[in-house]
């Protein structure tokens, strides 16, 4: 299925805005040649890489295998095109397949149209070379096939992850809004958070930037206990091989320097987030508690905090603006050394907050345009302990 399995090009897709943190995580976990484009980080390495990326990578959505490249301006080329491929490399007549489409083009637009057009010309290739075919089955394919086409330019993928890398597997219970996984670790590592001072969301939700930040602080990979990749019905699939890029893996678990503590107002909510930080196996450093962030007691010592605090287009509030500015209020008078990131789409009610920035980090929650704020907070000379907070 990989005719060098020395040498592979792989392309991880990730959120607009994270492509830096991508490209950095694949140099930690060994990929070669690594050229950032938008929403993607293209990269080479081999079939255990694969495999690591799949498991380790924090930021990426998907890891894809691009198989042939071409142009097409009409339907017939493009049908052409596909049936040329040598899909008996990847498929048998008893095999299941589903094709992904991302299009934006004059020539082609549908999505789904090019989707059927696919479909087509790997089911006549077959039926004319075995008088048989492969079938289509859009929840447990045996081959995920991935077509992007940008103008005339056309690009035939393997999607070696299958579902999602952000379907972590320990989000169980969510919120009326939860933030996706991939956008929660990505938040951890751009806010440059050192892993010693301790860690706080005070509005938590159903926990998922507590989870990533936790497993980022003890080393952790994100899909470990993850079973399905689409890689795993692969011909050429190596099951020792995995096995011991998990045992590697495992075996860079570290333990945590600091605290990692998160809050809500509401039970309920809290609830959900302790089921899923017990599934991600990191209920024995993340501290929750019952609080309304807006009563906590003055904080004497270090915190870093980073939270998705609500706004209107996650969940109903009857004046916004002064929210956000008792959130500002908060800060000012009960954190006053301490480091806090907040993300929002609402840039009016971000203004109310009245705390001069020091960073800010355009990111996409879903289809939101946000901003990712950084602020300083601290009377005087900043403190460097390593104590506990309190909340």
């Amino acid at each position: 299925m990989i005719e060098d399995k020395h040498k592979i090009h792989l392309t991880a897709r990730t959120f607009q805005g994270l492509e830096e943190v991508l490209a950095q995580e694949l140099e930690s976990i060994g990929a070669k040649e690594i050229n950032i484009s938008k929403r993607a980080v293209e990269f080479v390495g081999d079939q255990k890489l694969l495999y690591t990326a799949n498991l380790a990578l924090r930021t990426a959505i998907k890891i894809i295998m691009p198989i042939k490249a071409f142009e097409a301006k009409d339907e017939e080329t493009f049908y052409k095109e596909i049936k040329d491929i040598e899909w008996e490399k990847y498929l048998s007549t008893s095999s299941t397949f589903m094709v992904e489409t991302a299009v934006k083009s004059e020539y082609f637009t549908h999505s789904q149209y090019v989707a059927y057009k696919t479909k087509d010309a790997i089911v006549d290739r077959f039926r004319e070379k075995y008088k048989d075919r492969p079938s289509v089955n859009l929840n447990y394919p045996n081959l995920y096939i991935d077509i992007r086409i940008s103008s005339e330019n056309c690009v035939v993928s393997l999607n070696t992850s299958g579902d999602p890398l952000f379907k972590r597997g320990y989000r169980l219970e969510t919120n009326e809004a939860p933030i996706n996984e991939v956008l929660a670790a990505g938040m951890v590592l751009l806010s440059d958070w050192d892993m010693k001072m301790d860690f706080l969301d005070p509005m938590c939700g159903s926990g998922t930037i507590l989870c990533e930040a936790a497993m980022i602080a003890t080393n952790t990979a994100p899909n470990l206990k993850r079973d399905d990749f689409a890689f795993k019905t692969w011909f050429d699939f190596d099951p020792r091989l995995l096995m011991e890029v998990r045992k590697e893996l495992r075996a860079k678990r570290i333990d945590a320097t600091c605290k990692i503590r998160g809050t809500d107002i509401d039970k309920r909510v809290l609830d959900k987030a302790s089921i899923n930080i017990e599934k991600a196996g990191m209920d024995d450093i993340v501290l929750l508690k019952q609080k309304d962030f807006f009563e906590y007691e003055k904080q004497e010592k270090p915190v870093f905090i980073i939270t998705n605090p609500p706004y209107q287009e996650r969940m109903h509030i009857e004046d916004v603006e002064d929210f956000y500015k008792s959130i500002g209020d908060t800060f000012k008078q009960k954190f006053t050394d301490a480091t806090a990131w907040l993300i929002s789409s609402n840039e009016n009610a971000m203004k109310s907050i009245g705390l001069k920035t020091s960073r800010k980090i355009p990111l996409f929650n879903g289809k939101l345009e946000c901003r990712f704020v950084k602020y300083e907070l601290y009377e005087g000379t900043r403190k460097h302990t390593k104590e506990t907070i309190e909340v």
